[in-house]
This record gives structure tokens, sequence and C-alpha cells, in this order.
């Protein structure tokens, strides 16, 4: 049996819950691909499910391995698998299935995309999750058209940083809260109007908006019908908006859960060559290290995306 180094869980609880094991290398089914995973990303549901507070993930489908995206290259293609060949440079959102805490990782062929020439592995790894949250938040749900604004609540963030530049590619005028410490940061993205969430009420500096993406929740998307236009949209990634306070606005409004895409990761990469759409990663750990790489996600305010790294 031929083995690979992989980080699971047996149980929920805190970072001592996560654990390097020696697992067997998996085999692709007839429309798969086995990647070597160069690195993958730490993202909040990660430790979400680690914790036991993600209500998919159950206690009878542990042990489970972590992590929702990868950069890697392709070692082997199912039978069936004719658009990608062994050695093709690649990255992907993974379907909620194996996870990518590890060195190998079988993924279903229509999910992967070509890395970003721009990018190495640790920051393609950076992009799948967040860069499609992103995206879907803004433009699938959200429909935000090119002279449009928006408002963008935690811009600094592994989904907020990429929002920031996505919307400004599409030609939004976009506004973003921030902590102060990343007001340059963001501005450095091309904000045009940056908040800082602690010092001001981002309710008397932004007005009018057509489109709200909220990915803090609580009491600050509440607050956030103050600022949306007659009509607009509101959309968040973590708490469903009120249908009522919608229909006092005439408002859409609604939550949103990311999926995997192909098609939207192949445009993101497009962005990212182009030179439009820079990730940043603001840590890169160890595999071995990743008790510590979860810690300080969960525990820390962090620019952009921390990263595991393999080998």
């Amino acid at each position: 049996m031929t083995t690979m180094k992989a980080v699971h869980i047996r149980s929920f609880g805190g970072p001592e819950v996560l654990e390097l094991v020696d697992l067997e290398k998996p085999e692709p089914g007839d429309e798969e691909v086995l990647i070597r995973v160069r690195a993958a990303s730490v993202n909040p549901v990660d430790y979400k499910i680690r914790s036991g507070t993600y209500p998919v993930v159950k206690q009878d489908q542990l042990p489970k391995v972590l992590g929702r995206d990868v950069a890697g290259e392709i070692e082997r293609c199912g039978r069936a698998v004719r658009n990608l060949k062994a050695g093709d440079t690649v990255y992907a959102m993974l379907d909620g299935g194996p996870g990518g805490y590890a060195e190998y990782v079988t993924v279903k062929a229509d999910l992967v995309a070509p890395k970003p020439g721009q990018l190495d592995y640790r920051s393609a790894a950076a992009v799948p999750l967040a860069g499609l949250t992103a995206w879907q938040g803004l433009f699938d749900h959200g429909h935000l058209q090119a002279g449009q604004s928006v408002l963008i609540h935690g811009g600094g963030g592994g989904v907020g940083h990429l929002a920031v530049q996505f919307a400004k590619a599409r030609g939004a005028t976009v506004a973003t809260t921030v902590a102060a410490e990343d007001m340059e940061f963001v501005r450095n993205l091309g904000a045009d109007q940056v908040i800082d969430y602690q010092g001001e009420r981002f309710e008397e500096q932004v007005h009018d908006v057509d489109l709200v993406l909220d990915l803090v929740a609580g009491e600050t998307q509440e607050r956030s019908w103050a600022v949306l236009r007659d009509g607009g949209t509101m959309i968040s990634s973590l708490a469903r908006p009120s249908a009522e306070r919608a229909r006092e606005h005439h408002a859409q409004a609604g939550h949103f859960i990311s999926h995997p895409d192909r098609e939207q990761l192949i445009e993101i990469g497009r962005l990212i060559d182009e030179g439009r759409v820079h990730p940043h990663v603001a840590a890169v750990f160890q595999l071995e290290d990743v008790r510590d790489a979860q810690a300080q996600l969960e525990g820390r305010h962090i620019q952009g995306k921390v990263v595991l790294q393999m080998g």
C-alpha cells in the first residue's frame, strides 16, 4: 500500500484534534484526476468543521480530512477524462468530499482549472474557495454591473480582498469597511472609499449603493439597510438578510453558500494573469504545523489568506 501524509479529525474540538496521519494514497475514479497537492489554503469553514459548529458535517462522517481548495499538478487521470493530462498544473475548489490537507487528493475533472501562470502554488491555493465566494456573491447573486456601486463589508479578509478587486475589474465603484490597519492595504487593491469600522459609522459615509456584499453579518448587516438604495440588493455569505426589511426597501436580499465552478476559476485566472487581480497570502505553514495555521486564522486579524505548503 502506498501512503501519503494528511491531516484529519476523528472528533470535534480545538486545534488539538487536528492529527497528522499516514493514509492510503487515493486512486482516481473514471471521471476524476489525482492531484499531487503542493499547497492548500486554510479557510474559516475548516475551523468551523473542526469545532463542530458547521452543521453540514456530522460526527458520523468522521474521521475527515479537512481542506476545501488546492493547487498542484495532476499525477494521473481517470479513464474517462479527456480535457486534462498528467503534468498539468491546476487549482480547484473541492466539493466537500476528500479534503485538501493532504499530499494527494482526487477531484472530479470538471471542477479543475488551469493554475494561473502568474502565481506560484501557494498563491494559487489561496484563490479557489475565497475567489468563488467573492465572484458568486458579487455577480451570480448580486448581479453587479459596470457603473454600479457596492459596499463590501470585510474588504481586508480572504474573500473581501478578492471581492474588492473583482468589483473594480468589473467597473464598479467600491466602498469597503475594514479595520484601521487594513485601510492602506485595500486602497492599494483599488477601493474607492475605505471606512474604518472601529472608528467611523459607515452609514454616515456611504449612501444609496446598488449592492451590499455582507461578509461580516450581525449588527453590521442590520445597519446596512440604511445605505442601500431603494430597489438595491443585499447579499450575505454568512446570514440570511431580513425578508421584512428587504420588502421595506423594495430590495433583493439573499444568502448563499459558494460552490465549485471551473469556468469561473478560468475567468478569475485570466484576471490574475492580466495583472488585474492579486491574491494576498499573509502566512504560509507546513502541513505538520496545521494547528498553528488554523489557530492564527481563527484567533488573529489576517489580511488575505493563510496557506499550507506540502513538503
